[in-house]
This record gives C-alpha cells, sequence and structure tokens, in this order.
C-alpha cells in the first residue's frame, strides 16, 4: 500500500472501479448500510484495539489462545477479550462493516482502508509516560499512522473525496484506564509529583490536544468513550480490595472526578471548534450497573474474570493452559482481569449505538 502515492492517475480510476466492484460484490454478507455513514475510526487503548498490538514489540499483547476463542473463526485477534470489541459492534451498527480491522495489519486492502481502521493500541494512555512504560502507541503515535493513512487514501482516491470520507465519518476515543491503574495508582511516576486533581487536569490538557489535532486533519463527528469504573474490575479488587474483594473506590472517584471534567470540555470545544460534533459517551454509569445489578442483565459473575482463576490473570497470565477458565463467558462481566466479555461490550455498546445514530 506504501506504493499508492506512486501510482499513475490512470492506476488510481482502476483502484476505484475494483474498490466498487468488490463491494457490490459482498454487499449481500454485510449489514445493511447507513449511507450517510462512510467510515469508522478508533483510537485510544485495549477498549477498542482490534490488534494494533500484534505489529509492535510490547509484552501488551493477546494474540493466542484463550483470547478470541468466541471470535469469528475462533482464532485469536490481539483484541483483548473472547470475541468482539466496541470498535467492531459499532461498525456493525452503522452498517459499515462486521469488524473494525486494526491499521497495522499488513493484508488491509485499500476496500478495507477507505470503510476505517483502527488505531488503538492496548496499554495506551491520554499521558504518553503510559504509553513508554508499556512500550506501545501514544496518542500521538496513533495520530501520525493516522496521517499515513491520509495520505495513502489522498493517493488513492484524491484530496476532495478524502475529505469527504473523513467528515461523513464517526471517529471514537477510548482512552484514559491504563493512566490511573498502570501509572498513577500503581507506581510513584506520577503520584508522587501530581495530586489526583493535577493529575486528571494533565490528562485532559491531553485529551483537549488530541481531540483538537484530529479535528484539524478532518474528523467532525467524534465519540469519546469517558472513564470507566475500573476500580470494580478483578485485578483492582484483588489488589487492593481487601478480603471481600470489593470494589477499589479511590480508582473509581478518580474516574468520576476525570469524567466531570472531560464533559465540559467536549461541550466548550463543540463551541469553539466551528463544524465539531463531539459527543461525550458515557459507559462509567452502564458498566457499573452491571456490576451491580448483574441479574438484570443475565450474569452470573461479577467479581472474577472467565479465564484462569479470574482474580488476576490478563494479556500473558490469561493463556490456553490456564486453570478453569469458564465454559460460558456470556454469563460473565469480565473476560479477564480487567476487560469485559464480549456479552458485556454489547449491551453497553448498543447504548453508544442510540448515543451516536443521531448525528448521523
Amino acid at each position: 500500500m506504501a506504493l499508492l502515492s506512486s501510482f499513475s492517475s490512470s492506476v488510481k480510476v482502476f483502484w476505484i472501479i475494483i474498490v466498487i466492484f468488490l463491494h457490490r460484490n459482498v454487499a449481500t454478507k454485510t449489514p445493511p448500510r447507513n449511507e450517510t455513514t462512510a467510515a469508522v475510526f478508533s483510537f485510544g487503548d485495549s477498549i477498542l484495539d482490534t490488534g494494533n498490538n500484534n505489529y509492535i514489540i510490547s509484552v501488551s499483547k493477546c494474540n493466542f489462545p484463550p483470547y478470541g476463542r468466541d471470535f469469528q473463526g475462533g482464532k485469536p485477534t490481539g483484541r483483548f477479550c473472547n470475541g468482539r470489541v466496541p470498535s467492531d459492534f459499532i461498525a456493525q451498527g452503522f452498517g459499515v462493516k462486521e469488524s473494525l480491522p486494526a491499521y497495522l495489519d499488513p493484508n488491509l486492502q485499500l476496500k478495507d482502508l477507505l470503510t476505517g481502521v483502527c488505531f488503538a493500541s492496548s496499554g495506551s494512555g491520554y499521558d504518553t509516560l503510559t504509553a513508554k512504560l508499556q512500550n506501545v502507541l501514544s496518542l500521538p503515535e496513533q495520530l501520525d499512522l493516522f496521517k499515513e493513512y491520509k495520505s495513502k487514501i489522498d493517493a488513492a482516491v484524491g484530496n476532495e473525496r478524502t475529505a469527504t470520507i473523513l467528515s461523513n465519518s464517526l471517529f471514537l476515543l477510548s482512552v484514559g484506564v491504563n493512566d490511573l491503574q498502570i501509572n498513577y495508582f500503581s507506581t510513584p511516576l506520577r503520584s508522587s509529583h501530581y495530586d489526583i486533581q493535577a493529575y486528571t487536569d494533565l490528562l485532559l490538557e491531553s485529551a483537549s490536544n488530541f481531540l483538537e489535532e484530529l479535528y484539524g486533519l478532518g474528523a467532525r463527528v467524534i465519540g469519546v468513550i469517558n472513564m470507566l469504573p475500573i476500580g470494580c474490575v478483578p485485578s483492582q479488587r484483588t489488589l487492593h480490595g481487601g478480603k471481600e474483594r470489593v470494589c477499589y473506590e479511590a480508582e473509581n472517584q478518580a474516574a468520576i472526578l476525570f469524567n466531570s471534567k472531560l464533559s465540559p470540555l467536549i461541550d466548550s470545544l463543540n463551541k469553539r471548534l466551528p463544524e465539531a460534533q463531539l459527543i461525550y459517551l458515557d459507559l462509567y454509569n452502564p458498566l457499573i450497573s452491571m456490576i451491580q445489578n448483574p441479574a438484570e442483565y443475565g450474569f452470573e459473575v461479577v467479581d472474577k474474570g472467565c479465564c484462569g482463576t479470574g482474580i488476576i490473570e490478563v494479556g500473558p497470565l490469561c493463556n490456553k493452559d490456564s486453570p478453569g477458565t469458564c465454559t460460558d463467558a456470556s454469563k460473565y462481566v469480565f473476560w479477564d482481569g480487567i476487560h469485559p466479555t464480549e456479552t458485556a461490550y454489547r449491551i453497553f455498546t448498543s447504548k453508544v449505538l442510540k448515543q451516536v445514530n443521531k448525528f448521523f
């Protein structure tokens, strides 16, 4: 694909014809298309990452069983889940494609790029130090990849068509959990220099810079997912919840504090950026509702993940040799020590779709 920038105009026309042909011939295999949504793009961390970390040197990987056991074909794809993640459900919900591919996948074709890709990197954060700690893609690096993507599309279909695609696409951002869990509460690297008020301000400054730059690159409709109730994930219950493994309220309160600042930031950016349609997407409350009222959603287990013992395992610790991995993940809110199951993602992503759909 890197050679596209040097193609002659006749070759570009050929590619466009091929894309139209392929789109028409796979139409019966994809959901009904929302013609007003050109593509879906995602940035952030493991909530939205569909496999970019497979192609970088990092320990933050999950391209091995039992991850992906309920995904298409039952193969691990680099999604920190037993199946699909919100990026996939949202792309499907808008009729764009069944799942959102990772941008770094070397097998992507032009037809894949035109309808959107994922730039998110598991382990990333608003704070660039968070990404450095796990050697993953920071938000500025994800933006660099998006600029590269934009150049490829410009070369293939022209600047005007590229601008139209981007202005009619949905952009998603979900990040921040690792900033609090890994960077602030688990190490002194930031907590020794910032109190939680100052640190959340630092994260908000990064969020503002990212969103403004993304807008400057052509994005118009941007859904920003707020911070989840990270103190209630199984690993944090194990590490900080005492014998009863209760939710770690210090982390939950930090997430609530961040969210209370994120919403007005989005309102401010909408007023300042003339064509922006930034959307504050609340997943904190839907997830805490599942945890507090599991039976209402069909869940049986909320304090343990499906994989292994369920109390701590994530990434390399959640593998095919982990003892006791559950047989039916749909009964669990969490798949591993941190990440929700496909079933949980499907439930609260439906709320995102309702919030975003009115913008298209």
